[in-house]
Parts: C-alpha cells; sequence; structure tokens
C-alpha cells in the first residue's frame, strides 16, 4: 500500500509538519502563554506524524487490504493531517489571542471528522486494521457489509449533531456530545449483534478468521505500552509544584509541565487577592488532580494565564503588560503575604 502510494505519504507527511514550519518561523512571536514552545512547535507534530507512519504501516501489513476500496484508504492518509491541521490551528490561534469556544470548538471538529468518515464506511470491504472490528463483522462478510452501511449513515448523523454543538450554549454541548459520540460507537455494535442472532436463527455460518500481522504487533505492544501509559497518567495527575518567588526585581512564577513566567514588577499595573473567582474553561495548557495550568478564558478577564492547584478557591490576579495572570499557592496564608509583597513592591 505505501509503495504505490509514495506521493500520498509524503504529502500527507508534509501537511501534518506545517505547523512545525510555521512555529520556527514565528518562534520569536510566540507569546509564553502557548506553554513550552518546544513541545508545541515540535513535540506535537513529530507525535502526530509518528502515528500516522505508524497507522499506515499497521495498514499495509494486512494483507486484504489489497483488495481495499481505494476510496475506504483515504481516511488512512488523510485523518491525522486534518487532526493534526485543526489542533495546531486552535493552540496557534488561541496563543495570539483569538477567542475560541473550546466547549463547541472540540466537538465541531470532531462532527466534521464523523461525516468524514462516515461516508466513506460503507465503501470499506473486510479486513482486520480498518473499520468496525467486532467478531460478528470479521467473521461474516454479509454482516460487515450490513453493519458498515448502516454505521455510515449514524456516523453522519451524530458528526452533523456535533456540529451543530456551535450553535448550542455551553453547559448543554457536553451532554450532546457524550450522547452523540456514545451513539456513534454503540449503535453499529449492537446493529452487528441483532443481525447475528439473527443469522444464528437462519443457520449461517460465522468463521473465526486468523489475526492480522498488524494486530498480532499492535497486541504485543500494548503489553508493554498500556501499563506504562497507566503509570504515567496516574503519576502526571497527582504530581507537580508551583514555586513562586519574589526576587529583587520581578516575580518568577516556575511551574510543572508548563513554561515559567517572569514579571517585572513596574510592569505590574494591578493587583488583587480573589476568593470568588470563576476560572471558566481551559484553552490550552495542563489540568490535573493537583495542577491548574496554562491559558483559560472567562467572561471577566477573557483569555487569561493561569498557575494554581486544584481546588484553591483562593488566588491573585496580576495585570500586566495588557495581560492578566492568576497564580495561587497551596496554602492560604503563604498567598496573603506573597500578596503583601507583591503590593509593595508593585508600589515602590
Amino acid at each position: 500500500m505505501i509503495k504505490n502510494n509514495k506521493w500520498k505519504v509524503l504529502i500527507s507527511s508534509l501537511i501534518i509538519l506545517l505547523p512545525l514550519f510555521a512555529g520556527l518561523i514565528l518562534w520569536d512571536k510566540i507569546p509564553s502563554r502557548v506553554g513550552s514552545k518546544p513541545v508545541v512547535v515540535f513535540g506535537l507534530p513529530i507525535f502526530c506524524l509518528a502515528l500516522h507512519l505508524g497507522g499506515l504501516f499497521l495498514t499495509s501489513l494486512d494483507k486484504k487490504q489489497a483488495d481495499q476500496s481505494k476510496k475506504a484508504l483515504e481516511i488512512v492518509f488523510w485523518i491525522i493531517p486534518f487532526l493534526s491541521l485543526l489542533a495546531e490551528s486552535f493552540l496557534y490561534g488561541t496563543a495570539f489571542g483569538k477567542k475560541f469556544r473550546p466547549f463547541s470548538f472540540l466537538p465541531a471538529m470532531l462532527g466534521i471528522m464523523f461525516v468524514f468518515i462516515g461516508n466513506y464506511l460503507p465503501k470499506t470491504k473486510q479486513n482486520r486494521t480498518l473499520g468496525i472490528k467486532i467478531s460478528w463483522t470479521l467473521n461474516n462478510e454479509e454482516n460487515w457489509n450490513k453493519t458498515h452501511r448502516f454505521a455510515g449513515k449514524i456516523w453522519v448523523i451524530c458528526g452533523l449533531a456535533l456540529c451543530f454543538c456551535v450553535f448550542l450554549p455551553d453547559p448543554v454541548i457536553p451532554l450532546v456530545s457524550c450522547c452523540a459520540i456514545l451513539a456513534a460507537v454503540a449503535a453499529p455494535i449492537v446493529f452487528s449483534y441483532r443481525l447475528y442472532r439473527k443469522h444464528r436463527k437462519e443457520g449461517v455460518s460465522y468463521a473465526p478468521q486468523p489475526r492480522s500481522r498488524a494486530e498480532t504487533y499492535f497486541a504485543r505492544a500494548a503489553v508493554f505500552a498500556v501499563p506504562v501509559i497507566l503509570i504515567g497518567a496516574g503519576a502526571l495527575m497527582f504530581t507537580g509544584d508551583i514555586g513562586i518567588y519574589c526576587t529583587e526585581s520581578s516575580l518568577r512564577v516556575e511551574a510543572s509541565y508548563w513554561s515559567d513566567l517572569e514579571i517585572d514588577y513596574a510592569e505590574i499595573d494591578g493587583l488583587q487577592y480573589r476568593t470568588d473567582l470563576d476560572p471558566g474553561v481551559r484553552t490550552n495548557g495542563f489540568g490535573s488532580g493537583r495542577l491548574l495550568l496554562g491559558t483559560f478564558c472567562n467572561d471577566e478577564f477573557g483569555t487569561y494565564t493561569r498557575y494554581t492547584y486544584t481546588g484553591s478557591r483562593d488566588c491573585i490576579v496580576l495585570e500586566a503588560d495588557g495581560e492578566t495572570f492568576v497564580i495561587g499557592t497551596k496554602d492560604t496564608d503563604e498567598m496573603k503575604e506573597l500578596y503583601e509583597t507583591l503590593l509593595k513592591k508593585s508600589n515602590g
């Protein structure tokens, strides 16, 4: 598959790397609120490229792909480049102050992907790397074909519902999105199972199919990858610290998993101690059971940058050089002392 589509592999890979080239050109102009610039500029495109090439490689290992519909294979070539461009556009747009509604942008992005995939699902021939790969579809070609025709319609409908989220109020969007995604996943499985039950009554044969090489490699890799991912995710949820230091001339904030911050006292235009701040929604950054870091958006400030601990109600709001920053420590008394120090330094 790869040998016969070298130009598609090259073009799709270059599309994934476009944000990397843009980041190099704009490197000095990228604001600090984007987070770790090397991660955003290099890390995300390279990760997407590895995911893209890995998917192409695994798909090429399936011998049945030689007879696969060329239109169905378009999914493998273009889905990661599409998602990569959308995600990076969102990150760069947020970094340069563009206002997005994350609760509607992300579902709409998923919706477009669902509509795209839904149009190609009915064209997908039976295989072990593309499509709805459950035992009932893999072991019977008729079940595969009927399930994928049904799934194509469901995915397009659910995709349109996700796109419609841009017109809904934010509190409703998560519920609609979850229902649409659940329907897209569950409905084809239920349809396939009911068809399987009908076939059993009619005496239709379901012959178990051997694993493809791609599945064998993936299963072996999963044995090692899944525990590592789970341990890493668990560690991220409950580790990390925020260090806030007042030097002679500036305030310095050092945070795990996010870019550091330094503000000269002379640049501070406003200072507040708050106990009732609505955090709004995070548009970029890192959130866990311990830390709330990154770029946020709320009705009071619009876009602002946050360095606080999760669950902490008290915080300090700084206005500096036209930007808003929210910082916080674990201890309330320590935060009040920091606030008094900043008042003296900024007015000194």
